[in-house]
């Protein structure tokens, strides 16, 4: 079979493992990391884009290498091929290899952030994105551009979500040695004061996915068909077009 892959390059790690594993011919794009940070609806209208010039006449699928990253793939349409998604939360439970092990630890350990070496190497690059979303703005740029009080209150707003987090998990896959990643990711949670913790990922759900082993862990989108969050254990599910 034949196959093309539209992945987030903060998994390009994984997802090259996993497509030198696969007995089928794949086809590649990885679009930029940190595009969930845009908001849904861009990240939706890019991916969209990349699905739609893709010439379904020549392949067998359409995978996906994305989780669900706060409804990003909601009403995503598959046109003349199927689309293949992973039922993930987020790239946290594609990294973990499980919804089930994902839910479990995110349980276990409240206002937990994570790394992997895909977060560490592209960092500049999702921290470029930020930027011009305005998120990494200096408290002192905010004030200089909005006034003492405005931009104070747009730091606090801004910086607001820092305030959750008590620990740091590096995620060490298993194509990644992790040795410089990790001591930056021990560097950054040191940095925030955060408690720093590693594990093992576990890469079945990238090396399934491209190796066409589709179970109960991946939502198969018919030609006609959109995607939608379901709100339960399965993350996805899959309704046709109005």
């Amino acid at each position: 079979m034949r196959f093309h892959l539209i992945g987030c390059s903060v998994l390009v790690r994984e997802l090259s493992d996993a497509i030198v594993r696969s007995a089928h011919t794949v086809d590649a794009l990885y679009l930029p990391a940190g595009l969930h940070d845009m908001g849904a609806k861009p990240m939706r209208e890019r991916i969209q884009q990349a699905i739609d010039e893709a010439d379904s006449s020549h392949y067998d699928a359409v995978l996906l290498g994305y989780g669900l990253c706060g409804n990003g793939l909601v009403d995503l349409r598959s046109r003349g091929t199927q689309l293949i998604v992973p039922r993930a939360h987020d790239c946290i439970t594609l990294l973990m290899g499980s919804r089930i092990r994902y839910r479990s630890y995110f349980d276990a350990n409240a206002g937990v952030y994570f790394r992997s070496a895909g977060w560490v190497e592209r960092a500049a690059e999702m921290e470029e994105q930020l930027c011009s979303l305005g998120f990494s703005a200096s408290e002192s740029d905010l004030v200089a551009k909005y006034g003492e009080d405005a931009g104070r209150y747009l730091y606090e707003e801004l910086t607001r979500y820092r305030r959750n987090y008590r620990k740091l998990t590096y995620i060490r896959s298993a194509c990644d040695d992790g040795t410089n990643f990790i001591a930056q990711a021990r560097a950054e949670a040191a940095e925030k004061g955060w408690a720093f913790e590693e594990m093992d990922g576990d890469n079945s759900l990238f090396r399934r996915l491209l190796s066409g082993d589709w179970n109960e862990d991946y939502l198969i989108v018919p030609p006609g068909h959109r995607i939608l969050s379901s709100y339960d254990e399965e993350i996805l599910a899959a309704a046709p077009c109005s």
